[in-house]
């Protein structure tokens, strides 16, 4: 186990190295990965490695997201500090924290009631208090806060979950992987005066999106 001070130096080196020099600009998205303490949201074995240029396993068939991977789908939402998002795909809760440094209000959906504990509880332990957790049918978004100024979805689905549409505030943002259940495409949509527009970015791979609207639990 590393010190808190070795982790402290690691992490500065992981956004200066990894983020930074990769073309991540937004001065409060670094600002966010700096503080955040990765290794504690991956389990005990996997924190030697929490700063590493990879996704890590966090159980349940499911992953912490590269941090390069966290810091562009962040810096693609363009959040000022006033907005309320919503997040599909919780897992250990890593991404909601950097998100909740960033934005007002951050409401993410989970749907392994294991994991979502864990990350209330790595929430807790970062005296992190504007993230509300639901366990739920992410691709059904979570009609009951919205509409959401921006929406992240953190996992590989076939199409835009259609309930996610409806769920965006005009003007908002959305980002999300789209592909097939091997490679996607990461896709920023934003919603502007009733229409939709769509634009690609990089190429990625992520979890399935398990819902009614993403992939099928087989």
């Amino acid at each position: 186990m590393h010190p808190s001070s070795d982790f402290d130096k690691i992490r500065e080196r992981m956004v200066r190295h990894q983020i930074e020099a990769r073309g991540v600009s937004d001065p409060r998205v670094l600002a966010a990965m700096l503080e955040i303490p990765r290794h504690l949201f991956v389990g005990k074995a996997q924190q030697d490695r929490a700063y590493d240029d990879c996704p890590l396993p966090i159980g349940f068939g499911q992953t912490i997201s590269q941090p390069y991977m966290v810091a562009v789908m962040t810096q693609l939402l363009r959040l000022t500090g006033t907005e309320k998002v919503l997040e599909l795909g919780t897992g250990s809760g890593y991404q909601a924290a950097i998100l909740a440094r960033l934005a007002r209000w951050v409401y993410t959906v989970e749907r392994i009631p294991e994991l979502a504990e864990i990350a209330r509880e790595n929430a807790a332990a970062c005296g992190i208090e504007n993230v509300f957790f639901i366990v739920a049918d992410g691709t059904r978004g979570w009609p009951e806060q919205e509409p959401y100024d921006a929406i992240m979805v953190t996992a590989g689905a076939p199409d835009v979950p259609d309930p996610l549409f409806e769920q965006l505030a005009e003007g908002g943002r959305l980002v999300i992987p789209v592909g097939d259940r091997f490679s996607q495409t990461l896709q920023v949509v934003q919603k502007s005066r009733g229409s939709i527009k769509t634009r690609s970015c990089v190429d990625c791979r992520f979890v399935d999106l398990i819902g009614e609207y993403g992939w099928p639990d087989t």
